[in-house]
């Protein structure tokens, strides 16, 4: 029975965790976003000493219930183990601890924290990556179905699904969310638990709490009669049934354990219930000679995940007779952070590069940094969109509050950048037409036009920019119509203020 109420407890959260990436419509967050708080180095990150108190308790009470129930990526492992499961059982074994991998991982995780490279630490932290997974390589699939779906809607005049955009933000976010896939998968099919309990940071933290806690599987040595097949089930490998112990900073608290033996000989009791008689001989059970072959399953999700990426990035027609070119990202001095990051610092130590703001952006503005110092985390960019001053939902979802606003007042008020006027871009001065395009949706009326010859009034109009009421939103960048470069863009502010 504890066995089932896990694997339901765990379906439900996984399933609304990754939703939280590949929700098309917006609205999920605002129902089960917490799930994104309550994990754990996002509440550390957030400074949120409730939540931390919390999984500290949970822990010291039933052991790593949030490696098995709360963590996507431990959840994930397990689903992948258990696909293996159905060509080769009882496939696992004891294997002793790896503590000096374990705690090494560890120190160069602190470590990269408190050099305020966070986005680096998270490359090992399991909700970032997870986090990446889903948006760079599940996000795409879902939502190419979603357009396969309103395209068939469309047909039959139907609007109950609307196409999603689907474009390639980061080859090599790209790239590390295909190898972080690559590695989970190969290490859960063939060891099961091997990345929590020899890599995960998280898993370090918490196994060292789950010595203590309260409750815990023990072996009732009086009803064991040595057949093995808690350990050979055991995806930590945790179980030594020879010695009838069990490695507590490794067990998951699964119950796989207690629902595989035969004999009842394992309960989940508290630790002053647990009977232990050492060195009570064994009699071993033959190791089964099934072998099987590794699944499609990593073929299958590549070849998806290349379909959409080259779906997106089909090129764009007027009208279906002239090739709009893609505008080209400016070179900026200073990167745009998201209005509620505070500045540069701030936010580089705060964001775990979980991507769940890139994924839930609806203007398309966000995407990974290629700077070594942030790497993978968000940063503002305006070639397919630009950011509205009535949306705030990258502050919402964010789980670490790296980014925090509390109206949409204040976000109309924060300074993020100024924007910069290219003379040899602009349409007037080149085509000789008239625009304004810049100063008609600005929506501070920071940008005006004036001409640009002040002895001749009918001269061509430019733009002139008051830098003290832009507040680096992007629209005047987006909406020129200059190619491949505006001739007008953000410059970035290291420290944003308020106007």
């Amino acid at each position: 029975m504890l066995r089932k109420i896990r694997i339901a407890a765990a379906t439900i959260c996984f399933a609304l965790i990754t939703l939280l990436f590949l929700d098309v419509t917006g609205t999920l967050h605002l129902w089960f976003g917490w799930l994104a708080k309550i994990q754990f180095l996002p509440a550390i990150l957030a400074l949120n000493v409730g939540i931390v108190a919390f999984l500290v308790i949970l822990t010291l009470l039933f052991g790593r219930i949030y490696c098995s129930v709360i963590c996507p990526l431990g959840v994930f492992q397990d689903i992948v183990s258990w696909l293996a499961s159905k060509r080769k059982r009882n496939r696992f074994r004891y294997s002793a601890a790896l503590s000096w991998l374990r705690y090494g991982m560890l120190v160069v995780f602190v470590a990269l924290l408190l050099a305020g490279l966070a986005s680096w630490a998270a490359l090992i932290e399991p909700y970032s990556a997870y986090g990446r997974i889903a948006s760079n390589l599940f996000a795409p699939v879902y939502r190419w179905g979603n357009n396969l779906f309103a395209a068939i809607a469309e047909h039959v005049d139907s609007y109950a699904f609307y196409s999603a955009e689907i474009w390639l933000k980061s080859l090599p976010t790209l790239l590390i969310a295909i190898a972080t896939l690559v590695i989970i998968v190969v290490l859960a099919w063939r060891n099961g638990r091997t990345y929590c309990n020899t890599i995960c940071p998280v898993g370090t933290v918490l196994g060292l709490l789950s010595r203590f806690s309260l409750f815990r599987p023990v072996i009732d040595t009086d009803k064991c009669n040595g057949c093995q097949s808690c350990a050979r089930n055991c995806k930590a490998s945790c179980i030594d049934a020879k010695n009838h112990t069990i490695d507590y900073s490794r067990c998951v608290t699964c119950m796989d354990c207690i629902g595989k033996c035969t004999q009842h000989a394992i309960h989940y009791v508290p630790r002053t219930r647990a009977v232990h008689k050492p060195n009570q001989s064994l009699t071993e059970a033959k190791k089964e000679g099934t072998t099987g072959s590794r699944r499609t399953f990593l073929s299958l999700t590549g070849l998806l995940a290349t379909t959409a990426i080259l779906h997106a990035q089909e090129k764009k027609v007027d009208g279906g007779l002239a090739v709009i070119e893609d505008k080209k990202i400016p070179k900026r001095a200073t990167p745009i952070t998201p209005p509620g990051s505070l500045s540069a610092s701030h936010f580089a130590q705060h964001c775990t590069a979980c991507q769940l703001c890139i994924a839930n952006c609806p203007n398309q503005v966000l995407r990974p940094s290629g700077n070594l110092m942030t790497f993978m985390q968000p940063e503002m960019s305006y070639e397919r969109g630009y950011c509205r001053p009535e949306c705030a939902k990258c502050a919402e979802v964010c789980p670490t509050d790296a980014i925090h606003l509390t109206s949409l007042a204040e976000k109309s008020s924060i300074q993020i950048g100024h924007a910069v006027w290219v003379k040899a871009n602009c349409v007037p001065l080149t085509d000789g037409v008239e625009c304004g395009n810049c100063a008609r949706h600005c929506p501070t009326g920071a940008i005006q036009m004036v001409a640009s010859d002040a002895d001749n009034p009918s001269s061509p109009k430019i733009p002139a920019i008051n830098i003290e009421r832009c507040i680096g939103c992007g629209a005047c960048e987006n909406l020129c119509p200059a190619r491949p470069f505006s001739a007008i863009y953000v410059e970035g502010h290291k420290k944003h203020r308020i106007i």
